[in-house]
């Protein structure tokens, strides 16, 4: 019998998502079809840099705010 990973749940603007425990931020974006280049992201009030989504795992109740750049004039 094999272990059922745990899964947790994080706002992402203000919507409720299931991950698995121990997701990153990179992880999460992969999954939500998010582009890497083009997005920001905040987790609980506080930017996020890029250089750190790989090593930041999301926990049960994370607020996660993603932004995307927009080109215009």
């Amino acid at each position: 019998m094999t272990a059922t990973p745990s899964v947790i749940q994080v706002q992402v603007n203000d919507k409720s998502v299931e991950c698995p425990q121990g997701h990153s931020l990179t992880a999460l974006l992969k999954t939500l079809d998010m582009p890497l280049q083009a997005t920001a992201v905040a987790l609980n009030d506080y930017i996020v840099t890029r250089s750190e989504w790989d090593s930041t795992q999301l926990k049960t109740g994370d607020r996660i705010a993603l932004f995307q750049a927009i080109a215009g004039g």
